[in-house]
């Protein structure tokens, strides 16, 4: 949002302030400026003169010689200029002034440029006269001036003026960062409520009143709205006898300030309007308008559509039209069509002004594949009871500068206005929200240079329509607080009784996810939730696994992220690939990231998101180095038992001899194992890489951060070692899981100490070694005990066809 101080002081006309005190307290007070920008800053001693004569150059035939009279004096300058002649006024820039830039089009000079007297060609020249470029500006926000040449004065300027005075250029124009639930602020008159505020002066909104004829607005047009829930409110005026022409200097000076090109009298009242109440209208001939009828209904579904600017759009029943007896002439909001636009030809004109719902102004931009400068406001959520005064505005403009004659009445189809919001008036509690000590009093003036409205009987606040964003109390009290300060309010400490603010449990669970992962040596990555489907074929998965059922993504980036990711592993092994390829060595990942399973397909409602903990490595360690990260943090969160692993995983994405499933009391909670060694060479991994991947909801279901605490042991440990020769199909994990089954409660741990398979071993077996720990708590243990368990162990033991090593 643009605006230029001299229309704000067209209705704060009490404001008094530098560019940068402006910018300061507004920024303060909540409207921030994002910066400004001064039309003058490089433009001095340039004056209005009038050419009294004109000779040719003795010695060049494209330059002639000028007499000028500027006021005080007659200088002599010489041009190349070909549009000039005598009696002409243009700007003139007298020795030793300053100009922005020239004619080459390229950046402006950030100190101007200095005219100097000098000679050209031999015959001595005072000044320059002035191209519009001159002044760093263009033809786009001057059209009247000529396309190469001097710029012309009217005959109305008086010789020897301030010709930037003239021009429009002691002015500023500031870039507002305005929120979106500010939509008040998207308008020349609320930036100018606001400003009065800050500074504490008169706000003068335009006082509107226009005259009309004696006919009537319906013998004209009809309006429907098939779709109230899209439209809630549609004005209609008609002006006939129009007469198109230039809009006055002023208006195009403001508008050309703002940064909208000027083009007609009634192309410009309909963008002055808009700018300055914050309202878009559109303009319609209404001889092209079949029946004289306005209808807003939805679109069918697969309509085309050519807009203003000759381009076919494709359109759907969620798009809102404007529409007569025959056709559809107008996307709602947006823009116009090109069977219903304003010519020079045109007799009588349609206005309309209306209010439409914001998120479908959004949604049909981003489906037509237009956004203009008045979706952005629609978009907003305008107040539907601007609507009237901004119609009124333009055909009072209409009838102030002849453009035409106004029909009496105006069409006026609307729902019920929601009423006004009334909230009680409460200066103790505003202060306790703020930490201040301000008075009702003062609360209340505030209120009144906002257009709040106390009513005293029942002590409450009513909230004018255009401020949209004042909801509850937290809001008043925010309008106090920007209005009387933020600077001045003080420091305190919170009051209020004291909570102890923590992590969640689940997050408490990821947190000590990382914190393992980053003890063992791992670094955290994040890989991107949307992937490719072809993911599925180099990760191996079959063509009826489950998990090629995905959600679709209705508007991917492209078919690279079109899908939301049911497998974790793909950014993993990416990321593994890349550090691989760029020669890092020896790199360690881990990620906390959800895949999306969809509960059915297609999909019908929001998927199982399930977050998972991934870790991936290569270059030093192996299967069983992922093996105790995994039993290293299952000890952190409590899970105290052994888990189980199962080589039957059946993950085709992992090498078949090194896989497992994780199991933990009977539930499958992940899984861990090498890459295959294809699935490698798919992502150009060429090296042997582990991964492991644990689902964080179901081990969730495990953890426990109950610690109890036990002394340290009194009564001395017994150490027994357990060397046996066992087949080779036989698991650590199954002989663990018979010692401690049969240890009874004197086991206190066991430690696998050795491995080993040679010739000094029987063919199909390997030898496995453990110490195993036995203590009691409460005695010495003897012989008897330990033999007793030893030979529980030892049975059981033999049940999976073990024997001692002799």
């Amino acid at each position: 949002m643009n605006t230029s101080l001299s229309w704000i002081k067209a209705y704060v006309p009490n404001l008094e302030c530098t560019d940068q005190e402006y910018t300061d307290a507004m920024t303060l007070s909540g409207t921030k400026v994002e910066g400004f920008e001064r039309f003058d800053k490089n433009l001095s001693r340039i004056v209005v003169g009038q050419i009294d004569k004109i000779e040719k150059h003795p010695d060049a035939d494209k330059l002639i010689i000028c007499q000028v009279n500027v006021g005080a004096e007659v200088v002599q300058i010489v041009t190349g200029a070909p549009n000039v002649k005598e009696g002409d006024k243009v700007p003139v820039v007298l020795d030793g002034g300053k100009v922005a830039g020239g004619h080459d089009g390229g950046a402006l000079p950030e100190d101007g440029i200095e005219i100097k007297a000098g000679k050209l060609r031999g015959i001595e020249s005072n000044g320059m006269m002035c191209s519009i470029e001159e002044f760093g500006s263009s033809r786009d926000f001057y059209p009247e001036a000529p396309e190469y040449g001097i710029y012309i004065f009217d005959d109305s300027v008086e010789v020897g003026a301030d010709a930037i005075e003239e021009l429009g250029l002691h002015d500023t124009v500031f870039e507002y960062e305005i929120t979106s639930n500010r939509v008040d602020c998207y308008s020349i008159l609320g930036i100018a409520r606001e400003a009065a505020a800050t500074f504490k002066t008169e706000f003068r909104p335009p006082v509107v009143s226009v005259k009309g004829n004696d006919e009537d607005v319906n013998d004209y047009i009809k309006v429907s709205i098939k779709a109230p829930d899209l439209c809630s409110r549609y004005c209609a005026r008609v002006v006939k006898n129009i007469k198109i022409a230039p809009s006055p200097k002023w208006m195009q000076r403001r508008l050309s300030a703002s940064g909208i090109r000027p083009i007609n009298n009634l192309v410009d009242i309909t963008n002055y309007v808009m700018l300055e109440y914050g309202q878009p209208m559109h303009a319609y001939d209404l001889d092209t308008i079949s029946g004289h009828q306005i209808i807003v209904r939805r679109a069918e579904e697969g309509d085309e559509f050519e807009t203003l600017d000759g381009q076919m759009r494709k359109v759907d029943s969620e798009v809102l039209m404007i529409c007569d007896a025959e056709k559809e002439i107008g996307i709602a909001g947006i823009m116009g069509g090109e069977n219903s636009k304003i010519t020079d030809d045109v007799k009588t004109v349609l206005f309309e002004a209306a209010t439409f719902s914001g998120s479908n102004i959004r949604k049909s931009a981003k489906r037509v594949g237009l956004r203009t400068d008045a979706s952005g406001i629609f978009e907003k959520g305008l107040d539907p009871r601007n609507a009237e005064e901004a119609i009124n505005r333009a055909c009072q403009l209409i009838e102030e500068l002849e453009c035409g004659e106004v029909v009496g009445g105006m069409v006026d189809v609307k729902e019920e206005f929601k009423p006004l919001v009334v909230l009680p008036f409460e200066p103790d509690r505003y202060n306790a929200l703020l930490g201040t000590d301000i008075s009702k009093e003062e609360m209340l003036t505030i209120f009144n240079r906002l257009e709040l409205v106390y009513n005293e009987k029942d002590n409450t606040v009513t909230i004018p329509s255009f401020r949209q964003d004042l909801l509850g109390r937290a809001d008043l009290a925010e309008e106090v607080c920007r209005f009387y300060g933020y600077d001045k309010v003080p420091t305190t400490l919170p009051s209020g009784e004291a909570t102890t603010g923590k992590l969640s449990y689940k997050l408490r669970i990821e947190q000590k996810a990382r914190d393992i992962a980053e003890f063992c040596g791992f670094s955290q990555g994040m890989c991107y939730s949307f992937e490719s489907p072809k993911v599925f074929d180099k990760l191996l998965l079959p063509a009826d696994d489950v998990l090629r059922n995905t959600v679709t993504i209705s508007n991917p980036l492209g078919e690279d992220f079109s899908v939301m990711r049911t497998i974790s592993l793909n950014g993993m092994l990416t990321s593994l690939a890349t550090n691989y390829n760029r020669r890092n060595k020896n790199v360690k990942l881990y990620e906390l990231g959800n895949i999306y399973l969809p509960k059915a397909v297609p999909v019908t409602e929001l998927p199982d998101e399930r977050m998972q903990f991934t870790l991936g490595f290569y270059g030093d360690g192996d299967f069983f180095t992922m093996k105790g990260v995994i039993e290293e943090f299952f000890e952190c969160v409590g899970m105290k038992e052994a888990p189980v692993y199962d080589p039957n995983a059946g993950k085709p994405f992992l090498h078949p001899g090194r896989q497992a499933n994780i199991i933990y009391k009977d539930v499958v909670v992940g899984y861990l194992g090498e890459v295959h060694p294809v699935v490698c060479d798919n992502y150009n991994l060429n090296t042997k890489a582990y991964v492991a991947v644990l689902d964080m909801p179901t081990v969730q279901g495990f953890t426990t951060f109950d610690r109890k605490y036990e002394g340290i042991a009194k009564y001395p440990a017994v150490k027994r070692d357990l060397s046996m020769v066992v087949p080779k199909d036989v698991l650590v994990g199954q002989i663990e899981a018979v010692i401690r089954q049969r240890g009874g409660k004197i086991l206190e741990s066991l430690e696998l100490f050795d491995i080993y398979e040679g010739d000094q071993i029987k063919e199909g077996y390997k030898s496995v070694a453990y110490s195993v720990f036995f203590r009691a708590k409460d005695r010495t243990l003897e012989e008897s005990d330990i033999s007793g368990a030893m030979k529980k162990i030892l049975n059981g033991l033999n049940g999976l066809g073990i024997e001692l090593r002799q």
